[in-house]
């Protein structure tokens, strides 16, 4: 209750800014003028032109050819991005960000966007209970909360009109919105008529962008956690899945275990098992040529182990990492599913992490994971439902991250031309506003300020797994620590006087009994009241 408190009150003073569609544009005259540039609260104007953070630009879209795979023009909305909606939007200035320069860009913080800092993305299973709660706790928010500031299309351009008087657009939540945008990166192309689509088309999988894509997409999933809880240190959790035999996650006090009534649901004892899925039914929406309106669809399903073993005999191995690692050249050949030798292709699941060939009707490394799953994780368009697509894409980034430390390949190296349509260097990131371009993330992410606990040097990671959750939970807590101390100090002042009182009693009775009732009395060596007291005191 008290996270929702904080989320709304943070909800009316602030904005997120990435992702789909900004409300202040989907409207009639956004459609209409083609310009998204809103204003930025902090000055009033347009990007926040008044106080340098960025104006109104036309948008200039690579011209640079794709590949055979997608055949057709001027058929689908996501060609050429974003210039189906909008020619015109806010070009931010230094390390400002956003749809409308509101923000900062990643890594960097504070009013000026002048502060830069590292984050450390933490191995949930290391995690505090008290940590993986939380982080549960977060995902639950988000799917409960609808976005301020985004909403998704629920129709083509062509379906809108000619000047934008049909806007199609839909309010979302927060949590299905990046379940949404993996949808629509990923979906088919409609060609007109029940059914008719061109399949082979993917902006975000089975080419270069594959990995561009999702560092983005999770950059931009920490943004909006941030901002909808308040707590600007969060960092997505990654699962290490190297040598695991099982779903090491799929307990009721992580992901959710498997249920007793349905082996292909949730358990009740986890909160994921009331969720409702969207985008999993893609072939009705070809069928009846719409898109998907992010309706529930149902509960979500996984039956972890039970996949189909004649296309993942196994879950990845160290080895097949480290085999992975190790393959030099970033693509190769069609730059698709058949590259051989890539290390793209490879970690992304199409080729062999023993050989490096392309092996069609296999599934290793990434999409091994996804069909282990066996359920809604298991389709590439509905995946993202499944909270483990979280975990699992965390790593997935880490070892991208590895490669390019490993490697520390020039950014020349990324195709420029002739990859899948979307994949080229200068294509901009489909559906992502504010506009991001392949090529400017193919760079390690010390520059976008996020780090790997398994990364690390063993040092700092036993800093940051071991040592630092501590000290912050302590700063958190240090007004109840210092009371609590001084509480402790007063007791143990006054059990201690207590004690001197007693034993000060204790001893004159000792001596009255040791005087004889005749003769004279003769001083006791070290007897005096101050001498027993103090040596006493001094013990204690």
């Amino acid at each position: 209750m008290r996270i929702l408190c904080v989320s709304l009150v943070l909800l009316q003073l602030i904005g997120t800014c990435f992702c789909q569609f900004p409300r202040a544009c989907a409207t009639s005259e956004g459609l209409r003028t083609k310009v998204c540039c809103p204003v930025w609260e902090g000055d009033g104007s347009a990007c926040g032109a008044l106080s340098g953070r960025g104006f109104c630009a036309n948008v200039v879209v690579s011209e640079e050819p794709h590949g055979p795979q997608y055949p057709h023009r001027g058929v689908d909305d996501r060609e050429r991005w974003p210039l189906a909606f909008f020619n015109r939007t806010c070009r931010c200035a230094g390390n400002y960000g956003g749809y409308n320069c509101g923000e900062c860009r990643f890594g960097y913080w504070g009013s000026n966007c002048a502060e830069y800092r590292v984050s450390v993305r933490r191995n949930i299973l290391t995690m505090s209970t008290a940590e993986q709660q939380k982080f549960i706790s977060y995902l639950n928010l988000a799917k409960n909360t609808v976005s301020r500031e985004f909403v998704i299309t629920t129709g083509t351009r062509k379906e809108m009109g000619e000047n934008g008087e049909n806007p199609l657009f839909a309010n979302i939540n927060t949590y299905d919105l990046f379940v949404w945008m993996h949808y629509y990166v990923s979906r088919d192309a409609l060609l007109g008529g029940p059914g008719n689509v061109w399949a082979d088309i993917d902006f975000a999988h089975e080419s270069a962008a594959f990995l561009p894509w999702h560092r983005v997409f999770l950059l931009m999933w920490e943004s909006e956690i941030r901002k909808l809880t308040g707590d600007f240190n969060f960092t997505l959790p990654y699962w290490d899945w190297r040598d695991a035999k099982t779903c090491e996650v799929c307990t009721d006090s992580l992901m959710g275990a498997r249920s007793s009534f349905n082996p292909n649901q949730i358990s009740p004892a986890s909160v994921f098992s009331s969720w409702k899925v969207i985008c999993t039914q893609p072939e009705d929406y070809n069928n009846r040529e719409v898109l998907c309106n992010a309706s529930g669809e149902g509960p979500l399903l996984r039956n972890p182990g039970n996949h189909d073993p004649s296309r993942v005999s196994r879950l990845p191995t160290s080895g097949d990492v480290d085999f992975t690692v190790g393959l030099q050249q970033y693509e190769t050949g069609p730059m698709d599913r058949f590259a051989n030798m890539s290390f793209r292709n490879a970690l992304e699941g199409f080729a062999s992490p023993e050989t490096g060939m392309a092996v069609p009707g296999q599934s290793t490394m990434h999409n091994a994971l996804h069909l282990f799953m066996n359920g809604t994780m298991s389709s590439v368009q509905g995946s993202a439902n499944d909270p483990i697509f979280l975990l699992h894409h965390a790593f997935i980034d880490s070892i991208f991250e590895r490669w390019l430390r490993t490697h520390q390949p020039p950014r020349t190296i990324y195709p420029t031309a002739n990859a899948p349509i979307g994949h080229n260097d200068g294509y901009y990131m489909v559906p992502f506003l504010p506009l991001y371009r392949n090529g400017d993330y193919f760079l390690s992410n010390k520059v976008l300020g996020f780090e790997y606990t398994y990364l690390l040097d063993p040092g700092q990671r036993f800093l940051q797994e071991f040592i630092t959750p501590y000290l912050e939970q302590a700063q958190r807590i240090w007004q109840w620590l210092l009371g609590a101390g001084m509480l402790g100090a007063l007791i143990a002042a006054i059990i201690a006087g207590i004690i001197v009182v007693v034993r000060r009693k204790w001893k004159r009775n000792q001596r009255r009994k040791r005087v004889p009732s005749f003769g004279e009395r003769q001083p006791l060596l070290h007897s005096s009241s101050d001498d027993g007291s103090a040596s006493y005191q001094n013990t204690l």
